[in-house]
């Protein structure tokens, strides 16, 4: 191969360049993205943050300010702290209804995620009979809407003396048919059957060998899993609206009571939902460098 100094005398610097590159790509070198790639997650980083400042800027205005314009200054007015002290005291009950936020989020992501990641192994790595068929079941579930479901299972909910309470919105969501799949794809490809023969070896039990093999194994998809689920949680109305109602909300659920039959404040709304947002941001930016490296690891293992 032409050498970068060869080709820089014989045809100039623009060859040197081309020829540096490809030895650059032969030699598993990395090349720095351009302006393009940059200019590219700069609008989507634009796009994906406008609704949020918007809905920012709608909660720092009076309702009068929106009323006579909908499209407010892109500089923040001085009323989000009076509209926030207005939300805390309107009587939704909002410290309880984040208190059950946080209590739905976490048992159900954890759930999700050990249920999960236990049907998932079971079925990317253990043969029985029909496993295949039921594997097509669970994955065939995500094609029936939620909504066909809300009147037995409010029945049940009924019937069980549930009706009310938490754990009538933690137990339907405990697994998922995605958190199934979503394991079993990975566990696959990332978890070798010679590990798992190492572990019987040893004397490992069944569950021995999922907590001590395949449950580390699948730590970087768990946190994905984990991830989602909480946010999914988080932000779920439509189930908690039904079986809760206004005596034990939910976040979302709470934040609906803020709006009037005649009257709606969308100052007093707007900053009801920055409130909301801000223990998800707060996750992200906790968790987001955890998740991304937990995720590179699991790549160059896999």
């Amino acid at each position: 191969m032409t050498s970068v100094a060869t080709a820089h005398q014989l045809a100039g610097r623009g060859a040197g360049r081309a020829a540096a590159r490809r030895r650059q790509r032969m030699e598993g070198g990395t090349r720095r993205p351009g302006w393009v790639t940059y200019t590219l997650l700069a609008v989507v980083v634009l796009i994906s943050v406008t609704p949020l400042y918007y809905a920012f800027l709608l909660s720092t205005s009076t309702a009068g300010d929106i009323a006579r314009n909908p499209v407010p200054s892109p500089i923040p007015q001085e009323h989000f702290f009076e509209n926030v002290a207005r939300v805390l005291n309107s009587g939704i009950g909002f410290w309880t209804a984040l208190g059950n936020s946080v209590i739905v989020s976490v048992a159900t992501a954890v759930s999700v995620v050990f249920f999960s990641t236990l049907a998932g192994y079971s079925f990317a790595k253990l043969r029985f009979r029909g496993r295949n068929w039921m594997l097509a079941f669970v994955i065939g579930t995500m094609a029936v809407p939620t909504q066909l479901g809300v009147i037995p299972l409010i029945i049940v909910m009924s019937n069980l003396g549930w009706t009310g309470k938490l754990i009538a919105v933690i137990v339907p969501a405990m697994v998922t048919a995605f958190g199934v799949f979503w394991m079993t794809q990975y566990l696959s490809e990332a978890l070798p059957y010679e590990l798992i023969e190492a572990a019987r070896v040893d004397g490992c039990s069944m569950i021995r060998t999922f907590w001590h093999v395949a449950l580390p194994a699948a730590r970087p998809a768990a946190a994905m899993l984990a991830l989602f689920t909480f946010v999914g949680s988080w932000t779920n109305f439509f189930w908690p609206f039904i079986v809760l109602g206004s005596s034990n909300p939910t976040l979302p659920v709470a934040l609906q009571l803020l709006q009037s039959s005649h009257f709606k404040d969308m100052s007093l709304i707007m900053a009801g939902v920055v409130l909301a947002t801000l223990p998800l941001l707060a996750l992200f930016a906790f968790a987001g460098r955890h998740l991304v490296s937990g995720i590179m690891q699991g790549a160059v293992k896999g």
